[in-house]
């Protein structure tokens, strides 16, 4: 009698099957912006979670200490002269308040034409404290960044 020995064939590899638990509820997306997003702008941020039920917060950061200079150059290499003209002149801070809760308002609002559930608020100039306690807070999965490029398009960061 002879005893042979199996041997796992060359071409194959043992599997290992990782399940990775899925969260339970709604996936918490945070959005940060300065602006009003537009349609094109939730669109995007929409689709990066169209296989799952996700809920938006929404901050925008009252601007009121923004760079002034850049701001100027800014809609100065746009040809936007009356507005580079404008930017100059020194923030008043309920026009800020004021613009970030239209900001805000708009943003809520293309949300809304998704049929998602969002929700937002106004933080401070600096809104990094705001949004390390609402990653803490909401245990948020994603952040989502969307800042303004020098050309006026909106660059969704994720």
């Amino acid at each position: 009698m002879s005893a042979s020995t199996s041997q796992p064939d060359s071409g194959s590899q043992p599997s290992e099957r990782v399940e990775r638990a899925e969260p339970a509820g709604p996936v918490t997306v945070i959005v940060l912006t300065e602006e009003g997003l537009k349609p094109v702008d939730v669109d995007k941020i929409v689709g990066l979670h169209q296989d799952e039920v996700a809920t938006y917060r929404v901050l925008v950061p009252a601007n009121t200490e923004r760079n002034m200079l850049a701001t100027f150059l800014n809609h100065l290499s746009l040809f936007e002269m009356r507005e580079a003209l404008e930017s100059l002149r020194p923030i008043d801070r309920a026009d800020a308040h004021l613009d970030a809760e239209a900001a805000l308002a708009a943003t809520l609002a293309q949300f809304e034409l998704h049929d998602v559930t969002a929700t937002g608020e106004i933080t401070a100039d600096d809104p990094i404290p705001a949004l390390e306690d609402e990653v803490s807070r909401l245990q948020a999965r994603e952040v989502v960044i969307v800042t303004q490029r020098a050309a006026g398009a909106a660059h969704v960061r994720r």
